[in-house]
């Protein structure tokens, strides 16, 4: 499980869609997402390309002298997909290895706007954090009220007796970046007694799988 400090917020991740969007206040948010990092020396880590929202966030900063990592797997990096990417540029087999690759080069999580693809990133480092195998803070910038009805659902989800309580205040949600980033900075896991007893120690699992196949032999 990792750990996570208010004082130690160096990297952050960025998901959000590859297109513009329809309203213009969605890249102006981006980039101005990006403008914020580069201010408070923050690094950005996210999944390469230069279209759309990614595009806006990660030239921002880009160019506002900021350190820029994009991770993208070579399937995309090859093709003509998601444009050239910004800053550095991290190749990986395959999308599953781009995610854990991000979540390990960041501190905490932003989803600007986006689809399918954004709401898998954020939902499964979400659910990660659910498991207690990280606590570190993951945001929702809700720029015009694009994600109010998500939220709606998982508050229906906490009705209905799916999501509990302490997992519904995983995700935070502001409509600034300014006031996402503080709220990061600040933010304070809610431990759930049952998850906190499950072990995701990769080593000790390795110890143990090694004993057993050595009592098997």
């Amino acid at each position: 499980m990792t750990g996570f400090s208010s004082h130690h917020i160096r990297n952050i991740c960025v998901f959000g869609g590859s297109s513009p969007g329809k309203e213009k206040e969605f890249l102006e948010s981006a980039n101005h997402l990006g403008q914020v990092l580069t201010e408070r020396k923050i690094h950005l880590v996210y999944g390469g390309g230069s279209l759309g929202l990614m595009g806006g966030v990660s030239m921002a900063a880009f160019l506002g002298g900021g350190q820029v990592l994009g991770v993208v797997p070579k399937a995309l990096a090859n093709g003509d997909i998601i444009g050239k990417t910004i800053g550095e540029e991290l190749q990986v087999p395959t999308m599953s290895d781009r995610l854990n690759t991000m979540f390990n080069h960041a501190d905490a999580f932003i989803a600007l706007l986006g689809g399918l693809g954004t709401l898998e990133e954020i939902f499964h480092i979400s659910s990660w954090a659910q498991l207690h195998i990280h606590h570190k803070p993951i945001g929702l910038l809700n720029v015009n009220g694009f994600y109010d009805k998500l939220l709606s659902f998982l508050d229906q989800a906490v009705e209905q007796e799916f999501l509990t309580s302490s997992a519904r205040q995983i995700i935070i949600s502001t409509a600034t970046a300014e006031q996402l980033i503080d709220q990061l900075q600040s933010f304070i896991p809610v431990i759930d007694p049952c998850m906190s007893r499950l072990d995701w120690s990769v080593k000790e699992s390795r110890k143990k799988l090694r004993l057993d196949l050595s009592l098997h032999l």
